[in-house]
């Protein structure tokens, strides 16, 4: 038998499909010795399910988003400041791991919207060049 379950773990809303393998059991008393095995079942849990992108209207053209989830360990520029296209406004941890952010295109940073040590999710606005 195969069932349709929803599970929450730290937040996050997960579809899950279990198949009961030993569905005739008597849970109320112990099992005869003959049926006396592990009960099985196999899970196969769903991705969840991708965050929607912002619509064109509420993405600025500057906008210069995170690649990832994770803490800001650096920001490389200030608001005012000429940047180049590729070059390095931000660095990112996860997973011990640091990722470096760079700019899209040239021109001025016009704001900075995080500070190292905040937490960002996937796609956050971290500054905006103009």
């Amino acid at each position: 038998m195969i069932k349709q379950l929803r599970v929450t773990v730290d937040g996050k809303v997960y579809a899950v499909t279990v198949e009961m393998l030993d569905e005739g059991m008597d849970y109320g008393l112990p099992p005869p010795p003959a049926r006396a095995q592990p009960r099985l079942a196999r899970v196969t849990v769903a991705a969840p399910a991708p965050a929607k992108p912002a619509s064109p209207a509420t993405t600025g053209a500057g906008d210069v988003r995170s690649p990832l989830a994770g803490r800001v360990v650096a920001i490389d520029v200030k608001p005012g400041l000429a940047v180049n296209e590729g070059q390095q406004v931000a660095t990112l941890e996860a997973m011990k791991m640091n990722t470096y952010v760079y700019a899209p295109k040239p021109g001025h940073v016009t704001a900075v919207l995080v500070q190292p040590g905040d937490a960002v999710e996937e796609g956050a606005v971290l500054l905006t060049v103009a």
